[in-house]
């Protein structure tokens, strides 16, 4: 691999209007060269503005560096000039869905599968439909975990030190967040997720959120961009951020939609990191 990269580099050295622009910045994405990778496809581009591919390097280059706008406005340009094309609507599926857009993401992965999509297609599609119906049965009965507005676990009744559900509560300490650590069937192992009412509504989040680590992994495996690192979703009333844990768990942290984003990501580190350690064998 290496060799190809001083050869194609070489290449462009030598042709600057070279399209080995193209699998040079995709072997650099690949191996973490973000910024270089990101240079030359918009050096390329700068040659090259309609060509398909140029804008779908671009995109998964942005979507590496969570630029998932900038990635969703490269795809868009990859369907002008290519209608149809495939990764694209993959794609633009997946930023959705990271934008927390369910439905806009529905609806690329269904124009997807017009095209003939594939088995990973119809698998994202279902899981998503699934996930509505799901969601909407949930509201029905006022259980849906993103329109709850988190509260303190203060709230509810105390658990004792050594109980799992008071893992996370000296990071989440008095702010309105709340935390869940869910095993790969969606069963809570430690935290606590406190609905407005004031009541522990762990199990049922657990349940709902149950099929999200598959899915994450699929949508990823599309794109081919490696492993998901962490999903972001707002809401109405909360912010949500899920990353994988140990044994395809889930972990879940909420936050009231006044939190700033930035300090729910913090918070969800450092409740990473303590779960690794509890799942370890220690404090």
């Amino acid at each position: 691999m290496a060799d190809d990269v001083r050869r194609w580099s070489d290449e462009l050295a030598r042709d600057p209007a070279s399209l080995v622009f193209l699998p040079l910045g995709e072997t650099l994405r690949r191996q973490g060269q973000l910024d270089l990778a990101l240079k030359i496809a918009v050096r390329g581009l700068e040659r090259h503005s309609h060509n398909a591919d140029a804008h779908d390097l671009l995109a998964r280059i942005a979507v590496d560096r969570r630029e998932f706008q900038r990635a969703f406005d490269e795809w868009d340009a990859v369907l002008r000039l290519s209608p149809g094309h495939l990764g694209a609507l993959k794609g633009m599926a997946f930023v959705r869905f990271q934008q927390g857009n369910g439905a806009d993401a529905e609806k690329y992965l269904q124009r997807a599968a017009e095209q003939g999509g594939d088995a990973e297609v119809a698998a994202a599609l279902a899981n998503l439909r699934a996930a509505r119906v799901a969601g909407r049965g949930a509201r029905e009965n006022g259980a849906h975990p993103a329109s709850r507005d988190p509260r303190p676990a203060a709230l509810a009744p105390p658990p004792a030190p050594n109980d799992p559900r008071a893992l996370f509560a000296d990071i989440l300490g008095e702010h309105e967040q709340t935390a869940l650590l869910l095993d790969d069937q969606g069963l809570v192992l430690a935290g606590i997720y406190v609905g407005e009412d004031g009541a522990d509504v762990g199990a049922e989040v657990g349940a709902e959120l149950s099929g999200v680590t598959d899915a994450a992994r699929r949508a990823t495996r599309h794109l081919d961009i490696g492993e998901w690192k962490s999903i972001v979703l707002e809401t109405e009333v909360a912010v949500v951020t899920m990353a994988p844990s140990a044994s395809d768990g889930l972990l879940v942290v909420a936050a009231s939609k006044a939190t700033p984003l930035g300090l729910v990501r913090r918070v969800l580190d450092r409740c990473l990191e303590r779960a690794r350690r509890w799942l370890d064998g220690g404090r």
